[in-house]
């Protein structure tokens, strides 16, 4: 199946976010190793679920928009792979901080 990532809508309470590609190198220019898999903790708002209801019957809106840079917890989150791209769906719980560019 051919799919596009603007075809896939997140669920209510969920976000898909791209993740930030992987360092390779360090600040001070030393290449990390293949082995050296630590996955980045922070990437780009693709697509926003619809608003939720959490178990007391509140309204929870999303805190972030499409297009906005946010972190996000590490072992939070379940990986989509579109094309050569693993995109990771979060709940709206699951993003930590909005990055100011």
């Amino acid at each position: 199946m051919n799919l596009s990532i603007s075809q896939v809508k997140p669920m209510p309470g969920y976000v898909l976010v791209e993740p930030a590609k992987a360092q390779t190198k360090t600040d001070s220019g030393i290449f990390l190793p293949d082995s050296h898999d630590e996955k980045a903790q922070h990437g780009t708002i693709i697509a926003v679920g619809a608003d939720t209801i959490d178990e007391k019957g509140n309204a929870v809106t999303s805190p972030v928009k499409k297009g906005q840079v946010v972190v996000y917890k590490k072992w939070g989150g379940n990986e989509f792979k579109v094309g050569d791209i693993e995109y990771q769906f979060f709940k709206f719980e699951d993003v930590l901080a909005v990055i100011d560019r």
